[in-house]
């Protein structure tokens, strides 16, 4: 009678009472893959989820924050999958909470005491030296050198420069198209500078030679895998330790904007290249920039 009186004051949906943790992220992907731009964003959250098979058979509603802390904590990875398993945990309860699944977002409350996952934050982006850029156009026979050049001189975030395809670029016009993440970053048109269009010409002869659709490929893979971003990463520090660098991936696109910023690049153009929001409302709404101040803006940058 008790129960009754409760559900009468809060009507729920008797199944959800049962529904599993596997259950909640089939639910919960159904909806939200689809509004992914890129496989390799899908790939990254369903790694997060292998690791999680201990709770696969769970009810949702059984599930303490004890359990989170310990998948995460007991996860055989580095501290980054460890993140992205956390950033599942806080996807999946938020849909749950929306759906009366369970009643308390326990991704929210975890590591109350501290956070076990200690990324490196202590450590500045750290832009390439000219030196350690000439250095890179010196060594262009390592392998994936030339990538790091075209992030260098494109602003490229990692990701979206690993999976740029060669149908996204116009060599006649000097343009790629890409771009994820922000809706002021995703399909995005950006000129190529002058100095990576030769870097650019070989990968495309071969990609098409590979007959791969994406311009960086895993020359290991069959036929030429395409570059997800942790086999980028992983070419990207064998380069590192070659040329004895100490460089992180994503310091390739903050050697751009401070390049660009020495350079007295325009302020929005920089912004419209590397996909940052525009928050001026006459700028944004009311100034139109063609290719051509694009190319002019970029062309600053010298080699």
């Amino acid at each position: 009678m008790i129960a009754l009186a409760n559900y009468n004051e809060n009507p729920y949906d008797i199944k959800t009472d049962s529904i599993t943790f596997s259950e909640v992220y089939e639910k919960w992907n159904k909806n939200y893959f689809p509004t992914l731009s890129s496989p390799s964003s899908i790939r990254t959250i369903t790694a997060a989820y292998a690791y999680c098979n201990g709770l696969y058979n769970m009810r949702m509603r059984d599930i303490k924050v004890s359990h989170l802390e310990g998948t995460i904590i007991n996860a055989n990875v580095g501290d980054s999958t460890k993140g992205r398993i956390k950033s599942l945990f806080n996807m999946m309860y938020k849909y749950a909470v929306a759906h009366d699944i369970v009643e308390k977002d326990y991704a929210q409350v975890m590591f109350a005491n501290g956070n076990p996952i200690k990324r490196d934050r202590a450590k500045d982006p750290l832009p390439f030296t000219q030196d350690e850029i000439q250095s890179l156009w010196d060594n262009l026979q390592i392998p994936f050198t030339d990538m790091v050049l075209i992030g260098i001189y494109s602003g490229w975030r990692p990701q979206e420069l690993s999976i740029l395809k060669v149908a996204d670029i116009d060599l006649e016009n000097g343009t790629m198209k890409g771009g994820l993440k922000t809706d002021a970053g995703k399909n995005r048109i950006i000129p190529i500078h002058p100095v990576i269009k030769p870097l650019i010409k070989n990968r495309m002869k071969e990609a098409i030679a590979m007959q791969s659709e994406y311009l960086f490929n895993d020359a290991n893979g069959q036929q030429g895998t395409h570059m997800t971003y942790d086999k980028y990463r992983n070419r990207f520090k064998k380069v590192m330790s070659r040329l004895k660098f100490d460089h992180r991936p994503h310091e390739t696109r903050h050697t751009f904007i401070t390049k660009a910023k020495a350079c007295n690049v325009d302020e929005y153009i920089l912004k419209l290249i590397v996909g940052h929001a525009i928050e001026d409302i006459t700028e944004k709404v009311y100034t139109h920039r063609t290719m051509e101040q694009l190319r002019k803006e970029i062309e600053k940058i010298t080699k």
